[in-house]
Formats: C-alpha cells, structure tokens, sequence
C-alpha cells in the first residue's frame, strides 16, 4: 500500500495531487532512450520514480502556492529536488555506506543494477536537478535560477546533506551527544528540508521576514522529520517503513532516540513541530496544508 494512501482528508488530497504532478514532470525530464547510455536511463528512472511520498517536492509546491508562483515553475523547482533527494538515497544505499539492500519497498539500485551503475545513476540524477534549475523554463529572471542552484548547492554539499552523511558514517565509530547528533541530523536532513521550504519564496522574490519565517519553519520541520524517522528505526517494520529496520542500533550510531529514549525524543518531537508551526503565524490559513504536513509527519508509520 502507498504511504499516501493511508493519509486521510485534504491533506491526503493535496499530497496525492502533488505527487501526481511531480511525477509527470520528472517523467518528462527524467531521459529516456535506446541509445548506448540506456542502461544509465533506466538506472535513474528506477531510483526516482513512483516512489516516496514526495514530501519534499509538497514543501516546494506549498510555499510556491503562498504567493502565486506560477505552477510549472514550482514544479520543475519540485523535480529538481526529487532528483537530488533520489541521488543521495542511492548513494546512501550503498554498502559502503548504509549498506541498506531495500529502498521504499523494493530493492535498492545497486542491488537491481550493480554498484557501478548505482553510482553513476546517483551521479547524473545530482547533475540534472542543477540542469533544470537552471533553465531558463524554472524561471526568467537569471538571479533567481542563480540562488536556487548556489542555495541547493549548499545544502546538498560538504556543508549540509554530503557533510551530515560523513559525520553519520563517523557517528558509528564516535560517541556523540546531543548536541551532535542534532548538529548532524540538521546537516544530513535538514538543510534539504529547509531548502524546500525557502525555494518558494525565492521563486516568488518574498519579502525576507517571509523567506526567513518560511526558513525557520523547514529547520523545525526537518528536525522534527528526522526524529520520526529514528523512531520509525527503531519501532517499525520493513512493510511499515520500505526499508531494513533497526540499522541505527546495528551499526551502534548515536541517535536523539538512543540518547534520549523513546519518551524524551517524542517529547523533543512534538516541540519542534509545535515551533514549526508557530513560525507559519504571517501566513494565516494559507498554510493551514503546511502545519498539517508537520502534523503528519511526526505521527506517520511508513
């Protein structure tokens, strides 16, 4: 079963009709062929699409809708970031990295290609989202496209999600406290989160109180995001989660889970989204889908 398809009411509506979009346009854009590089194509459009729930792609499409951004703009921005979200779940599959065999619900790449391939489909889905921010159809004016690129950059390099995912791998070999486990999450996850829901309001040249509310939100959010995660390592099932569970605990990485216990990180939880919430106040019920997302978020099982 879909993990949308247990997501009840408008949110579950808004959620499935973004993906829907989303799907069609990385469809669109994600290359296809019979030429000699066609097993590259093939490797790309298995890591990407049909599935996920497309969460970060519905935070791009969210704030986009807060100021009217035109729908084909938000939607390639949407794509983009799928196509680097797929990329670094790839290369995190890997077994020199998390090692993980089954990624939502089927096998991961290199086990239905074989490394190489894997990593070379991880390599060209990275490049293609900067390719289409770039373009001139994500937007017109060339500054806005710039930002877009410089800001994902940042938040997918050595100074975000690539920097988390090296202190992840260290984390196995360290004790980390609190604070650095917190440190990475908002490296490994959150900056990727954050850029989600500041990528409207660059679209939409915002206002910066705007952008910076909408900055704020995507921190808490992904915080918040992460800490369902680990708790969903930790409880759940593979059907529940379409992945090898209890890997954290396995591999003896320091987690807000492990530090804290269950009670304590739930608790820590339900502050971040709270927070998340909070900072969404200018926007009155405009982003009533936004603090319904942070809702679902930290209850989900899959």
């Amino acid at each position: 079963m879909s993990g949308l398809a247990v997501i009840h009411g408008r949110l579950g509506a808004a959620l499935a009709d973004a993906a829907a979009q989303v799907e069609a346009t990385l469809e669109r854009l994600l290359p296809k062929g019979e030429d000699a590089q066609a097993r590259l194509y093939e490797a790309m459009r298995y890591a990407t699409l049909g599935g996920g729930k497309r969460i970060r792609a519905f935070l791009v499409l969210e704030t986009a809708r807060l100021f009217n951004v035109a729908r084909r703009a938000a939607l390639r921005a949407a794509a983009a970031v799928e196509m680097l979200h797929a990329y670094s779940l790839v290369h995190d599959d890997l077994p020199a990295m998390d090692d993980d065999d089954f990624r939502r619900g089927k096998p991961s790449t290199h086990r239905a290609f074989d490394e190489a391939t894997a990593i070379l489909a991880g390599d060209a889905l990275q490049s293609l989202a900067f390719e289409v921010l770039a373009d001139d159809d994500t937007h017109s004016d060339p500054a806005v496209r710039a930002l877009l690129v410089h800001s994902l950059a940042q938040a997918a390099g050595a100074r975000g999600m690539a920097g988390g995912q090296m202190l992840d791998l260290l984390a196995q070999e360290q004790t980390l406290n609190e604070h650095e486990v917190t440190r990475l999450q908002l490296l490994k996850t959150g900056r990727l989160i954050t850029w989600c829901c500041e990528a409207g309001a660059v679209l939409a040249k915002a206002p910066r109180p705007q952008f910076l509310a909408l900055s704020h939100y995507g921190r808490d959010l992904g915080l918040a995001f992460q800490i369902a995660d680990d708790i969903l390592d930790a409880t759940g099932t593979r059907e529940e989660i379409g992945k090898t569970p209890g890997k954290d605990e396995a591999a003896g990485k320091a987690t807000l889970v492990s530090l804290m216990g269950l009670e304590r990180a739930r608790a820590h939880m339900r502050f971040l989204a709270d927070q998340a919430i909070g900072h969404l106040d200018s926007f009155d019920e405009r982003a009533d889908l936004l603090r319904e997302l942070v809702e679902f978020v930290i209850s989900r099982r899959m």
